[in-house]
């Protein structure tokens, strides 16, 4: 069953360090393939681009995301510690890295709009996944030009410069029982 008459043809574009960040700090951890067939079935999404930052030993769940039904578009990361001072050139060593866990950089929002952009011409409708207002101008343009779906936030935390699209928002937080990972028990032997 597909909400509303959006049709078939829907692309869902997630900022997944958004929503992933944005359920844990409600206090719970989204089942990434629930979410994705929650995303054909209800919103008639024939393609859902996953954009995250790229981190080598995170290849497995990249795979695993995949496997799931996402398009995954992968950013490269750079550690914020190891940036050169701005008095080095290109060939001077780094600086040191802070005691703590390493910075890790990887903005995924140009790519997300890029792509929402490039395949503008191939859906019906645009799903927009995220609670950051950095993506104001494009949901703007694509509420503008008929072809915003829905804004799916993590939770009631959301940007205030989304507030004027309230109409098109869906909290994810409100699916919670539908679309939150569950351990499975093991069998007994």
């Amino acid at each position: 069953m597909i909400v509303g008459d959006m049709g078939n043809n829907n692309y869902a574009f997630i900022d997944s360090q958004n929503l992933n960040l944005g359920v844990q700090k409600v206090g719970w951890k989204m089942d990434w393939r629930k979410f994705r067939e929650w995303l054909r079935d209800q919103y008639g999404v024939s393609k859902a681009y996953m954009f995250i930052g790229h981190m080598p030993e995170y290849e497995p769940l990249y795979d695993q995301m995949h496997d799931a039904g996402y398009l995954v578009v992968l950013k490269p990361t750079m550690d914020t510690n190891k940036m050169l001072h701005p008095d080095q050139d290109a060939n001077a060593k780094e600086k040191a890295p802070d005691e703590k866990k390493p910075a890790v950089k990887g903005n995924t929002d140009a790519d997300m709009v890029l792509w929402t952009m490039r395949e503008y011409p191939n859906y019906d409708k645009a799903i927009i996944v995220t609670g950051d207002g950095d993506f104001f101008s494009l949901i703007e343009y694509l509420d503008q030009q008929g072809k915003l779906g829905h804004v799916m936030t993590p939770n009631w935390q959301y940007s205030s410069l989304l507030k004027m699209f309230d109409k098109y928002v869906i909290r994810l937080d409100q699916h919670r029982r539908e679309l939150a990972y569950r351990d499975r028990p093991k069998k007994a032997n």
